[in-house]
């Protein structure tokens, strides 16, 4: 279930600040006109509404029935043996967000990750109005086309010499501006901490709004992000920078991960003016920073709007979704695919990995009642192999996991967690215990557009068990909570983990059979990365940062933690500033390792 807006949960790092930056944009008071508008101008009387038109919150204390319904196959077919679905399942949960639960987890505030830097398409969003545009698949932005300065992507490689365009490299006192200050950062460092290896600091003059962070991934010895009009190569062992790749225009759209030999698909703004949309793909070797083929997203149809985009990969496959259409295009070679589907029901967004999911949205009379699918396609042909409808009303608005699937629907206030089968058959509704509340970290609680449909912390499964950690208890003396496991059989909690003393946990993925967790850093108290085993017990520290830098590494906003080969990486999830002098002091990514 969802929240009142007024009540959400703290996002992006467990305590991160809550109010937008200085000079954020200030929300749009109402869908414009156009695409899933109802009776937009010229649209015809009776005409059926585009896909993700956003749906009007209900009241919070009406009943909801459940998602679960028996539901005919994909595109309009009658009932196979995987689109055949149980009945309602059991009652409706409580509303509100974060009460007592009678059947489901609470809900998660709708964090949303990624976004479009550029002014026309605000970053930030501030108060209720504002939240209840916030939509699967989006519809309530209107971008037209435009394109004017299509200057290739640039890449270079810094020697020993910083280049300009490379964020400062500092093992001072967090302030300085070189690496010549020797381990200043680790003259507090105690036994058994790990080692402050860099922190980075910007050196971007980023757009009054700011920028969002894509990234960070790591890849070999090599970590990347991506910010505005840049992305860049930094050596995982001191953070100086090996390459920087130009872009001629925003980068408005990063997959949360790459290829399994390191080749990623950004999305890039194909102009520079408030009519530019997010429609030119940039495939890059992030081991090299090389560039590789460019296109632009053909536009299949009228409908087709080119807003909200978000990428995903599977395989060599990447997925461009957006408001009522869809691409995919060989990684390798940018050969399209396939296209806009065949039937009544058009995939808007995909989570990528072991196997490639996507969520659709179908066609219907009523946009206050809408009808969502998901699927497992092929990611070569685009075709289904299987077809999950949940109940009409309820909305797609999440995958937690692709392998087992896990799936976070929302409708009106409510909020709910399915399992499926291999098969797309329902495998077990989450049911969380009375008192619970969850928070799964899913980006920048604040973006409106381009939500990707995976990329969530906060959550982790097994073959057989759910892990998502609870809101954090502030009703101590310090803030603390604990990670709750589902079994993926029955929906029921089987045990509950609390975080060490006074701390603050969130599961990051499985590794090597454990949960891995981050421990947020907190008042005199360094954060770190640690294990829980499947069975539950207590966490167990593999990476302790130091409490000597417990206050800087608490100052990142929306954070982002990669941990990987022994090493763990924080990067703020977006840089703004409210002067130019203070968005240069803004402390964009700092890594430890023993």
């Amino acid at each position: 279930m969802t929240q009142p807006p007024s009540q959400q949960p703290p996002q992006g790092g467990f305590g991160a600040p809550q109010e937008p930056p200085q000079g954020s944009p200030q929300p749009p008071q109402g869908p414009p006109p156009g695409y899933g508008s109802p009776q937009t101008p010229g649209q015809a009387p009776g005409q059926a509404p585009g896909y993700g038109y956003p749906q009007q919150p209900g009241p919070y204390n009406q009943q909801q029935p459940g998602p679960y319904a028996q539901q005919p196959g994909p595109y309009n077919q009658q009932p196979g043996p995987y689109g055949q679905q149980p009945g309602p399942y059991g009652q409706p949960t409580q509303p509100g967000y974060g009460y007592p639960q009678q059947q489901y987890p609470g809900a998660p505030a709708p964090g949303q990750g990624g976004g479009n830097s550029s002014k026309r398409k605000p970053a930030l969003i501030v108060g209720a109005a504002a939240v209840a545009l916030l939509v699967i698949g989006g519809g309530i932005f209107i971008a037209t086309s435009g394109s004017d300065d299509d200057k290739k992507p640039v890449a270079e490689k810094s020697g020993d010499a910083r280049p300009s365009s490379s964020p400062s490299v500092n093992e001072g006192n967090g302030n300085g501006d070189g690496r010549e200050t020797d381990d200043d950062l680790n003259a507090g460092r105690k036994e058994g901490e790990a080692k402050v290896l860099w922190l980075q600091k910007n050196d971007v003059d980023l757009p009054g709004n700011g920028a969002d962070v894509y990234g960070p991934w790591v890849v070999g010895d090599t970590v990347v992000k991506g910010m505005y009009r840049s992305i860049s190569g930094y050596s995982v062992a001191d953070g100086k920078q090996k390459w920087t790749l130009k872009l001629p225009a925003d980068l408005c759209a990063a997959p949360s991960q790459p290829t399994t030999d390191g080749k990623i698909v950004i999305g890039v703004e194909n102009g520079t003016t408030d009519k530019a949309d997010c429609a030119d793909l940039q495939m890059i070797d992030l081991n090299t920073g090389k560039a590789g083929w460019k296109r632009s997203v053909k536009q299949n149809g009228i409908w087709d709007m080119m807003s909200d985009v978000s990428l995903a990969i599977s395989g060599d496959t990447v997925t461009v979704g957006r408001t009522g259409n869809s691409n995919a295009y060989r990684v390798g070679d940018g050969k399209e695919l396939f296209g806009k589907q065949p039937g009544n029901c058009q995939p808007f967004a995909f989570a990528g990995g072991p196997k490639l999911i996507a969520a659709s949205s179908c066609r219907t009379d009523d946009v206050d009642n809408p009808q969502h699918q998901i699927q497992e396609l092929d990611p070569v042909t685009g075709k289904p192999r299987w077809t999950y409808r949940p109940k009409r009303g309820w909305e797609i608005d999440r995958v937690f996991s692709v392998s087992p699937l896990v799936v976070s629907l929302k409708k009106d206030k409510e909020w709910s967690v399915l399992s499926l089968k291999e098969n797309g058959s329902l495998r077990s509704g989450l049911v969380s215990d009375k008192g619970d509340k969850f928070a799964p970290d899913c980006g920048n609680a604040f973006a409106v557009f381009g939500k990707s449909l995976d990329g969530c912390t906060g959550v982790a499964a097994d073959a057989n068990t759910f892990y998502m950690s609870t809101t954090p208890d502030s009703s101590g003396i310090t803030d603390t909570n604990k990670v709750v496991a589902f079994n993926l059989n029955t929906g029921k909690s089987k045990w509950k983990a609390a975080a060490p003393a006074g701390r603050v946990v969130k599961p990051l993925r499985m590794e090597g059979g454990n949960v891995l967790l981050y421990v947020k850093a907190g008042y005199n108290k360094g954060g770190g990365i640690a294990t829980l085993a499947p069975t539950g017990g207590t966490p167990q520290m593999v990476l302790r940062h130091p409490v000597s830098t417990a206050e800087i590494e608490n100052s990142f906003y929306n954070s982002k933690i990669v941990y990987a080969d022994g090493r763990s990486f924080i990067a703020s999830g977006r840089i703004s500033a409210s002067n130019d002098e203070e968005e240069l002091k803004t402390k964009t990514m700092m890594a430890f390792g023993n």
